[in-house]
Order: C-alpha cells, then structure tokens, then sequence
C-alpha cells in the first residue's frame, strides 16, 4: 500500500480520508481545519481501522458520479465485506442537509468474513486519547471541546475491546453529533447513502462536461465540491497538512486554509463545467475580505471562516508522515505580501458581473467595493514581494505577480463597460496598460530568450505560462511561444514539470509540482504542440492514485506522489486541460 493510495469522503462541512484497506486516516472535527480525531496519516494512534482474519485481496472505487466509497475485502476462505463510506448530504426541507457526521456500512457480501474494529479517537494532536464512555447502542467520546457519538448497530463490547467477531449480518456505524437518533442506525443508514447518492448523480449530470475524460472530469469536479467549506463559500487548497514535498524536505505545510488563488482556480475550472453554485459561495467569502482589508493588504491565505490569524506552530506529538516530520498546524503564509492575490480576487469574482444565471448577479455597489483591490494592485504592481511559491526569506519583482495585478484592473475594466460606467473603463484600462508595458519591458530577457521569474532576471518559472490564460498576452506572441519553450527545455522532465529549479528557502526541489504540468500542457496546445500536450495529459493521468486523485507533487523519477492531499490546484488542472484538449461533442454526434 502506498502512503498516498486514498479515497476521500465530504459534504462540505467535515471530510474523512480512507486508505485502500478501508481504514481511516484523517478526519478533523468540526471543520476542515479543525482537530484530527483520526490522525494515523501523520503517524497518530487515531485511527477507525478494520482487519479481516485471512485477507486475500482488497480493492477500493468510488459509487459512480457520486462521493460515496467502496472498499471491497476478501477472504482466503471466500468471504467477501465491502465498506461502503460517505458523509451525508442531500436535500431536504428547502436545504442542503450537510452534518459534521460520517457514516461506515460494513455490508456482507459473501460468507462470514471475520472481522476486528479498532475505533480509538485522538485529541490535542495525538496528544491523548479522546474518552469513552459506553452506551447499550453507542460510545461517546469527550474530552473539553470534543465531544461526539459513535452509533451502532455491532456488538458495542466487541468494538471496545478491538474483539475480532463473525460479521454475520449488515452492520453501520454514524458519528456525529452527541445525540440520540430520531430512527434505527440502519434505517437511517441506508435511507442517508440512497439520498447522498441521488444527491451527487444529480449534481454530476448538471456539469457541462467535455467529450474526452468524462470519468476524470467528474472525479475532479466532485473532490473540488468536497473541499468547499459550504457554511462560509471558503476553499481549502487541501484536506490535509504537513505530507511533505518530498522526504525529508521539512516543506511540510498545513493546507487546509483558503488561499486566495487557489479558490480562484477552483472557481474558474466548477464555472467552467457550469457548477454555478460554487461561485455564489465564493463571492460571499471574497466580498467579505474585500471589506475588511478596507482598501489595504490583503493576506494571501484566510481561514475558511475569515480567520486572519493562523498562527504556525508544531506538532511534537505526531511523528509524520512516513515518520518525516515535522507536523505543521496553521500557517506563515498568511502574514506574507504577496501581490498577485489582488488580481485573483477580481478575477475570482469577475464572471458573475456578465453571468445572467446567478439569482444575484452583483452590480455598481459591488464593483466600488471591487475598486480599492484594484487601487492596492496598481500601487505595487512593480515592487518587491514573496511570490507565488510563498518565499519565506526571499524578496523579488515577480512577474507572476506583475501579470495578476494587470488582470485586476484589466478586468475592472471589463466590468465597468459591462455596467455602462465609461470613465471607469477607461480609467482601468489605463492602469492595464501601464502595469503591461511595466511587464514587458523588465520582465522579458532577450538573452534568455523567455520571460523570467522576476525582473531583470535569469531565472525560469513556470508560473509565466498564465500570461496566454488570463490574456496578458495571446499565445501567438513569439515572446509567448519562446518563453514556453524555454520552460520545456529547462522545467520539464520527462512528462513532468518543475515550479523553478532554483534554491530557496530549503534547497532545490526535487519533485515536479502538478499544477506547473498542467500549466505547461496548456501552453502547448496554445502554441500549436497539441499531439504533444495530450500525450503529456494521459501520462499525468496515469500518475493519478487508485481512485483518482493527485496530491501536490510527484517524483518524476518514479511517478510516486507527495506533497498534501488531494490538492485543489491539481483537481483544477484535470478540469482545465480536458476542456481545452477534448474533441467537440460535434465530431461524434
């Protein structure tokens, strides 16, 4: 079993992450963000295992278009269980019905598998074991802050005592609340998985999808409604943190907070499959932060509910992944200047100005709100800050940075002529302009042939192939094109490509970032190398764990992954490169 071989569950509230066994290895309560109950990811004794005597082979999928997980285990003597998991979340009463509750169905499918159920919560970061207190149906687990129930229909002494038993019927199991349950655990199960299921299938067919990669545009677009934390519209970049880079790296990092351009992307890749919803959210989340920044610094990381502080601090208490610590909670990125997120928030907002679906649809009191970011990006569009990777000790000029704070007053700009306000468009527009020259002039290196990391630099980044995206410049400008191909000459091994190649805080990296891949693809298929950038696409599919799914990085020496999980910026790049590569739906009907 590789360490990454997961399956993830949601329901835009909490999520769970189960391996290939079946055996959880991250759930946090109440939120995203919040304590890892099940920690055995990061080296924990939390865990919610299952062992089966004899156990021949397992396999794991998810239902299709749905949420819902399917661990198949089978036995030497021919029994065969699945364990099917999900959070629930359907429709009911005019609303999404979404709890901080995961339900597990231990379904027999053949024989009489005989089984072991280890259920032994955790607190204070693997600090200390939650208690338990048994009930005639239920263990309640409380310790201060935590407290929930685990409800079920198994021999409650059996799961206590971590007793091996004949599973000889059906059983559930349904965290949740600390509450008694209005019906049997079993009727409530199966009545909760049928609508969950309905839940996703209906949601999955209203996505506009591309002819090619269908299966794989879904999957992605399901894992990205995942990891929306719905109460607030926030967007986590990933369910997990601290999973390194590579090993021994110490870039170990807490992911689960809402960086600015992260959720843009996400954004961007569910309005291009016509997830709608996922934008109303979002603009409530930004149109916060816009207020509260009052025209000055935005961070480039918030909590899911608007935290501004997220303090870093370490997890003595868990050794790690794979025992690489350290184990990071909270993050510096957020006290960081980082220039391009003025850009991505008018960019992450900017479609629903001009969308007629929204029931919504902001209008001039939105775009006065808007105007103070795009004052802010145009103040320091040409000086020093941390980057797009988040340089913890290193102060440049970055042109990712320059070519966002162009995207913020280009597309006010837009937005202005869209609500008939003239002097603003032309105001904005010449804000664009001046950033633009500003970019091309000091950004682009005749002798490097390409448009580097910084200005007046040498160095390559891969973050200068969104230039053709956001339309800074068209993808058949020769400086466009040369700047791709330094990338690929460079950046690029194998099928796989580097975010720099530079030394920063911790050294050089040594695995490619997956998001810089799918950048890359895209880049080619703009300037015309689209054979090339399909079969760079399939090849990074291939890298996709068994259930779909990509964390942050891979090695390209061996296709292995790391880095945290499942990383949003990576879902996105599935999305966005099937869009852009697929056959129309006109070639074949």
């Amino acid at each position: 079993m590789n360490g990454l071989d997961l399956g993830i569950i949601g329901n835009g509230t909490i999520a769970g992450i189960i391996n290939s066994g079946g055996d959880y290895q991250w759930l946090c309560l109440p939120r995203f963000d919040g304590e890892p109950v099940f920690n055995h990811l990061l080296g924990g004794g939390g865990r919610f295992d299952v062992w089966m005597d004899d156990l021949k082979s397992r396999s794991q999928s998810y239902d299709t278009n749905t949420s819902i997980l399917r661990t198949r285990l089978e036995s030497e003597d021919g029994a065969v269980m699945d364990i099917i998991d999900f959070a629930p979340r359907f429709e009911q009463r005019g609303r999404v019905y979404r709890p901080a509750t995961i339900v597990r169905r231990f379904h027999v499918v053949a024989g009489a598998p005989r089984i072991r159920i280890t259920l032994t919560p955790e607190t204070d970061w693997g600090g200390r074991k939650l208690a338990a207190v048994r009930g005639v149906n239920h263990i309640r687990f409380t310790d201060g802050e935590i407290a929930f129930r685990v409800t079920t229909d198994a021999p409650v002494s059996y799961v206590m005592s971590g007793t091996s038993f004949i599973l000889e019927q059906d059983v559930s199991f349904i965290l949740g609340a600390d509450e008694s349950l209005s019906d049997t655990v079993d009727v409530i199960t199966l009545d909760w998985e049928e609508r969950t299921r309905q839940y996703w299938m209906k949601w999955s067919r209203s996505l506009a999808v591309p002819f090619e990669w269908q299966d794989e545009v879904i999957r992605a677009a399901i894992t990205l409604k995942l990891c929306v934390f719905e109460e607030t519209g926030g967007i986590v970049a990933a369910l997990t943190t601290s999973i390194p880079e590579h090993e021994g790296s110490e870039r170990n990092w807490d992911y689960r907070f809402c960086w600015i351009r992260d959720a843009y992307f996400s954004v961007s890749a569910l309005n291009r499959l016509s997830a709608m919803g996922t934008l109303e959210h979002y603009m409530r989340w930004v149109r916060n932060i816009v207020t509260q920044s009052k025209g000055g610094h935005i961070q480039p990381v918030y909590g899911i509910g608007l935290e501004s502080v997220l303090t870093e601090e370490l997890a003595p208490n868990l050794p790690g992944f794979r025992d690489t610590g350290p184990v990071r909670r909270g993050n510096q990125a957020a006290e960081h200047i980082q220039h391009d997120v003025y850009g991505q928030v008018v960019l992450g907002v900017a479609q629903s100005f001009f969308d007629r679906r929204l029931l919504s649809p902001p209008g001039v009191p939105e775009f006065r709100q808007l105007e103070p970011v795009g004052e802010r990006a145009f103040a320091v569009h040409d000086t020093p800050d941390a980057g797009i990777w988040e340089f913890r000790t290193i102060a440049d000029v970055h042109t990712s940075s320059a070519i966002m704070c162009w995207a913020a007053c280009d597309r006010l700009s837009r937005i202005a002529a869209q609500l008939g306000l003239g002097d603003r468009q032309v105001y904005w527009a010449e804000r664009a302009a001046i950033i633009h020259k500003t970019v091309l002039d000091k950004a682009w290196n005749p002798d490097v042939k390409a448009f580097t990391a910084t200005f007046g630099g040498t160095a390559l980044d891969a973050s200068v192939l969104l230039m053709a995206e956001i339309g800074f410049l068209a993808a058949t400008d020769p400086r466009y094109i040369a700047t791709v191909e330094a990338i690929d000459s460079t950046l690029r091994e194998g099928n796989h490509v580097y975010r720099y190649k530079t030394a920063d805080d911790f050294g050089r990296p040594k695995t490619a970032f997956t998001a810089c891949t799918f950048w890359h693809i895209d880049a080619l298929y703009r300037i015309g190398r689209a054979d090339e950038a399909r079969e760079m696409f399939e090849s990074v599919l291939a890298t996709r764990n068994h259930v779909g799914l990509l964390s942050e990085d891979v090695d390209p020496a061996t296709g292995e992954l790391w880095g945290n999980f499942p990383q949003t910026y990576c879902m996105v790049g599935i999305i966005n490169s099937a869009a852009l590569l697929s056959k129309p739906w006109t070639s074949v009907i």
